[in-house]
């Protein structure tokens, strides 16, 4: 059976036991009997006894090293911060360690098995987190430990934890993180202290993911531990939890990821319309700004000093790449047919004149029929004139439509390829 199971069922046998066998002035007598065997009742500051790695009834345990059962569970993940890289989880500790000064014969009490006195008059291991950035306990402070008549020691701690996390956001919003939580003394060698856990795995998961109180952008994975020591000057026992959380990514689905899709949706819609306007123009520009402000919305979300640029800067940044590319070709293909329409409107008005001087000349030497030879070569030589500007003006805007239908399917493979491929690696 496992430890923290041993814990309560011998809490809960052991009122069962003083209800049987006791009224409640026995049990009243024999807290007080037993106040006094554990010499709670002493006023003197000497607690020397109390330390079990020195002071022991039994010499055999005092050359061993002492056990610390410990055990993580997570309530509740209340704040992951991607720039300060650091996770804040309300968390239950339950730490019990074995003093065999305290040891009592329970059917010597009335049957009492648990005992509460004030942490202050025993020892307690001096078990620090390596990652804490800044502990605050839930209410308050327990300030009792719960003494079992096998001798263990309890003391259960609810509190609000922030530690360092390295966190990798190269596939941010579709990422998965692990945090982890170094239990290690301060001061005692592993000659002296060992940390232990008093469940395996699973469990520890389970309870957590039971007690998990909070239903929010994170989710509760996975709890694991690993065993280590600390290999600076001297030799520490260290228990390292592992907690893996998975972000839910809908949020940012519905923010950023789907908006920015669409711009480049509209984007590519923006080739059916006519040319021949500014209106394509403008629309593209006004794309192009609205895919900037998404751009600084990743911008705050996402830390400056990442390893790796995320997948999401990617995306964004090659959407706004492609349509600014775009709006290029766009200029390109107005500036051709601009130069087509310029031509067309002065060759026009060239003919125009022409035909007016031949017009003009007819009136003034009527009485000559060489005038009315000029007149004819003229309109001939304005028709063949006519025709070879024609032939000008619609060769350049049937270059603008080519390099604009070219560009366009170029444009939709691109899109398809370069989606497909980063869809493949960043979505799971």
């Amino acid at each position: 059976m496992y430890l923290h199971r041993l814990i309560f069922v011998l809490v809960s046998m052991g009122w069962v036991s003083e209800a049987q066998n006791c009224s409640a002035a026995q049990r009243f007598e024999a807290k007080k009997i037993l106040f006094a065997h554990l010499g709670l009742d002493n006023s003197d500051s000497e607690n020397t006894r109390m330390w079990p790695l020195i002071f022991n009834k039994y010499n055999f345990f005092a050359d061993h090293p002492i056990n610390i059962d410990l055990n993580l569970y997570v309530t509740s993940i209340i704040n992951v911060n991607e720039k300060a890289q650091s996770l804040t989880t309300q968390v239950k500790m339950i730490t019990a360690w074995q003093n065999w000064n305290w040891w009592w014969n329970e059917t010597l009490f009335c049957g009492i098995n648990t005992f509460s006195a004030p942490k202050n008059k025993f020892w307690t291991p001096d078990i620090g987190i390596m990652e804490s950035i800044k502990t605050e306990f839930g209410t308050k402070e327990s300030p009792n430990v719960l003494l079992l008549s096998n001798g263990y020691t309890v003391s259960s701690e609810f509190s609000a934890l922030t530690t360092a996390c390295k966190m990798d956001l190269y596939k941010f919003p579709f990422d998965t993180q692990n945090c982890n939580i170094t239990f290690q003394s301060t001061t005692y060698t592993n000659q002296e202290l060992t940390i232990n856990t008093m469940t395996d795995q699973s469990s520890i998961t389970d309870l957590s993911k039971q007690n998990y109180q909070v239903q929010g952008e994170w989710e509760l994975l996975n709890i694991n531990y690993t065993k280590a020591t600390f290999p600076i000057w001297v030799q520490m026992d260290q228990l390292i939890y592992q907690i893996t959380i998975k972000r839910r990514p809908l949020l940012y689905v519905i923010n950023i990821i789907v908006p920015v899709f669409l711009f480049l949706v509209l984007d590519l819609t923006s080739f059916f319309i006519d040319t021949s306007g500014s209106d394509k123009l403008s629309f593209k520009v006004t794309l192009l700004l609205s895919i900037s402000v998404m751009l600084l919305l990743v911008n705050d979300t996402l830390p400056s000093t990442s390893d790796k640029l995320p997948l999401i800067g990617v995306y964004c940044g090659a959407v706004f790449c492609l349509m600014s590319i775009s709006i290029v070709e766009t200029v390109f293909v107005n500036y051709l047919m601009a130069k087509g329409a310029e031509k067309r409107s002065v060759e026009t008005t060239a003919t125009v004149s022409g035909q007016d001087d031949s017009v003009r000349d007819q009136n003034e030497v009527h009485s000559f029929s060489l005038s009315h030879l000029k007149q004819i070569l003229t309109e001939c030589r304005g028709a063949t004139q006519g025709n070879q500007q024609e032939k000008t003006c619609l060769t350049w805007t049937r270059v603008a439509r080519i390099i604009d239908n070219i560009f366009l399917v170029l444009y939709i493979i691109t899109v398809i390829v370069f989606l497909s491929v980063l869809g493949s690696i960043w979505i799971p």
